[in-house]
């Protein structure tokens, strides 16, 4: 809030000098009206090629298994300001204006942190994700000092016909085989027989499967994942890596000792079948659209909302931050009905943020055709 003058080195030989004054002027336009980050792709072992297609990536990598879209604390914010633009932290959105973004129920909750997370995980044609868990909101607290944890779901946003999710324990399974099973993987005695202690369910596109922490749970190969979680930071616990390297090399960092003491071993076959997958309900429908609620896990504080539409649906921030992405369809336009910001165009795979301050503000597609969103807020009622 003091700086007189803002650096920007992002391009190396192209630097970029700005007031204090301006940054600040456009942090305060740019939480009035929908934006989107800077997304931030990245290989990984287990990388897939559907993002390199869709998304118009280079040559450059072997795979692009990650994409962080709407993640603050990862990703970038790009001004512009004429012909030229400025890059800075997306983070320092949250820190000057956390009220107007996140809303005063959920900066109460969560300070200036931004809770919601998109990312993509891009398994096309390429392997499964490490078996892993989250811990659990008390184990987090306990452990790390963190106020809550990485409950998440797995949105497909494409699959193939044979593309898989591992979700759950198989039925009178023993904790302790399978924690033994593991350490003997680990231990390099053989590979771990995931599929005699872990469900295989077939995965399509737009299922959406619930993953509340300690759910024992991967991606397999040939999915296009749009992961909504709560963002706190990284805790992830492998439990097994497939018995492979990093792009370096290297073997994977495996978490056996946090993970067991995390594993839920009563989420089985039939309690995942009832409470984690594609726990669609509808809610509402009007000419040209309707909604419904995919989720989530009644331990999870994020709500998510699917809209199909040929028409122009009207949304309303009701006080929180409000986070979607483009699921089906080519492009939409997202508007004030007052023309409190400009017409906001969104296409196909990317996700945006409509801070609370915006309040009502409808999405429509640009041309003829069916389109879908996906939309998370945090609760503000159990």
């Amino acid at each position: 809030s003091k700086i007189d003058f803002l650096l920007d080195t992002h391009e190396r030989n192209n630097p970029k000098l700005v007031t204090g004054e301006v940054i600040r002027g456009a942090l305060q336009t740019v939480v009035k009206r929908p934006f989107r980050v800077v997304p931030f792709f990245d290989p990984g072992p287990w990388g897939g090629q559907w993002m390199r297609e869709v998304c118009d990536l280079p040559n450059d990598a072997p795979n692009f298994a990650w994409c962080f879209d709407c993640v603050p604390e990862e990703n970038s914010l790009r001004l512009g300001f004429g012909a030229a633009t400025v890059e800075i932290p997306s983070i320092n959105l949250v820190f000057f204006h956390p009220r107007e973004l996140l809303g005063d129920a959920v900066h109460a909750r969560f300070g200036t942190e931004f809770p919601i997370r998109f990312d993509f995980l891009d398994t096309m044609d390429g392997g499964n994700l490490s078996l892993q868990v989250h811990p659990l909101t008390e184990y987090i607290q306990d452990q790390f000092g963190m106020n809550y944890t990485q409950d998440e779901s797995y949105y497909l946003l494409d699959a193939k016909d044979d593309a898989v999710v591992y979700l759950g324990l198989q039925e009178g399974i023993s904790p302790t085989e399978m924690v033994q099973s593991l350490t003997d993987a680990q231990q390099g005695k053989g590979p771990f027989p995931a599929e005699r202690f872990v469900n295989i369910w077939p995965a399509r596109k737009h299922d959406h499967f619930l993953i509340p922490a300690g759910t024992v749970h991967c991606s397999g190969r040939n999915c296009m994942v749009l992961e909504i979680s709560a963002t706190p930071y990284i805790f992830t616990f492998k439990l097994w890596d497939w018995a492979r390297l990093d792009l370096n090399g290297q073997p994977r960092p495996v978490h056996l000792e946090h993970g067991r003491k995390n594993i839920q071993w009563d989420r089985t076959t039939e309690w995942v079948r009832k409470n984690l997958l594609n726990r669609v309900q509808f809610v509402a429908q009007h000419e040209g659209w309707n909604e419904e609620r995919t989720g989530l896990h009644k331990r999870e504080f994020i709500e998510t909302r699917r809209h199909w539409f040929t028409g122009s649906v009207p949304h309303d921030t009701q006080g929180g931050v409000n986070v979607l992405n483009l699921v089906e369809g080519p492009e939409v336009v997202v508007e004030s009905p007052d023309g409190a910001f400009e017409p906001f165009v969104v296409h196909y795979a990317e996700t945006f943020i409509v801070p609370a301050a915006v309040g009502r503000y409808s999405i429509r597609p640009t041309n003829a055709g069916r389109c879908a969103t996906v939309k998370a807020y945090v609760r503000t009622n159990p």
